[in-house]
């Protein structure tokens, strides 16, 4: 889930798409996966499926969406967890038990035929099986779309690869990509669009927000490591939660004021601190664990094989996928060639 520094941060930029051409975007890609099977879906708000009934909205919302970043200039790179953090396995828990809930809630809604309710259930309950992260990365290698599989928290592995250089921005929903330490993060990349309020009738457009860690501590006046003890107060994946009582605007004020989180814990009625390994989530995040072996190639689109995971295996329309491809070769044909040949053309 992240933890919700959102209505703190006011220094965000909002661009359109195609002011980011040029840039290589690392996208945590198990967040990406989770985005696009709660939003693609049928009017009745089951996942689309093949007819064997296997779910294909990651895999529509991964290539369909690759296409038009591809499309506009945008170089992605995408990092895949690894095996959880054990800090994490309490926060894992309690998602299995509420997709369980929303399960059940779903299965009622069904059965009185409450459309509404079965939408927004059905994209609660939604689980990323194994299967579908093994075909994501077959269809990225398809692709030409390099990808990286991080030991740990694919996140991590994303803000690290935007601190070496390899890439400009981390892309992803949660906040945490600045706890991390990505200089610079991009929100709303995999959901650009016109997009349904939920429970509403009422759809707004939603554009990327350029959010750098830089401006983000000297609006706030922290350092990264009172960030991190601020997002402890408020509640990560590693302390799902956090404090009772605590809120964004409170844990800002109890850092400005005693400098780090163990100073504030005194002043605090709660004690939920107590048994709780602060040192160790503040490692998780100032000194995750990562991979520096990873080779980043960008190669040409392998028809054949995108076609046959997407067509023949998932029963994805041929038509719309072979349009699809030459809009990818149309921009692979552009970038070779030369570059006074492309400033007369």
């Amino acid at each position: 889930m992240g933890v919700n520094l959102g209505p703190l941060i006011s220094r965000r930029q909002e661009v359109d798409l195609s002011q980011l051409s040029g840039r290589i975007l690392c996208l945590d890609a198990y967040n990406a996966l989770y985005q696009f099977l709660a939003i693609i879906r049928q009017p009745d708000g089951t996942p689309l499926m093949n007819s064997r009934g296997e779910i294909t909205s990651h895999l529509s919302g991964l290539f369909y969406r690759t296409v038009n970043l591809m499309e506009r200039g945008i170089k992605v790179i995408y990092c895949f967890d690894g095996k959880p953090p054990s800090l994490k396995e309490r926060e894992i828990a309690e998602r299995i038990a509420l997709r369980e809930k929303y399960r059940q809630k779903l299965a009622e809604s069904l059965e009185r035929g409450d459309l509404e309710e079965i939408r927004r259930y059905a994209a609660a309950s939604v689980r990323l099986e194994d299967y579908m992260v093994e075909t994501a990365k077959e269809l990225l290698t398809a692709m030409g779309i390099p990808w990286v599989q991080a030991p740990a928290e694919g996140e991590a592995q994303a803000a690290y690869l935007v601190q070496q250089g390899d890439a400009w921005a981390t892309a992803s929903q949660d906040y945490d990509s600045l706890l991390f330490g990505s200089p610079r993060m991009v929100r709303n990349v995999s959901i650009t669009g016109r997009r349904k309020l939920p429970r509403k009738n009422v759809y707004i457009e939603i554009k990327p927000e350029v959010i750098e860690l830089k401006s983000v501590l000297e609006e706030l006046q922290l350092t990264r490591e009172q960030l991190v003890d601020l997002a402890i107060l408020i509640g990560t994946d590693y302390n799902p939660g956090g404090f009772r009582g605590i809120g964004p605007k409170r844990a800002l004020q109890l850092i400005h004021r005693y400098g780090s989180l163990e100073n504030a814990l005194g002043h605090l009625s709660s004690r939920e601190w107590e048994g709780l390994d602060i040192e160790a989530i503040r490692k998780a995040f100032l000194e995750p664990e990562v991979t520096t072996n990873y080779k980043l190639e960008w190669k040409p689109i392998d028809e054949e094989a995108v076609i046959k995971i997407l067509v023949d295996k998932y029963e994805f329309s041929l038509n719309r996928v072979k349009k699809a491809i030459e809009r990818v070769k149309k921009v692979e044909e552009e970038a070779r060639r030369p570059t006074l040949e492309r400033w007369f053309a």
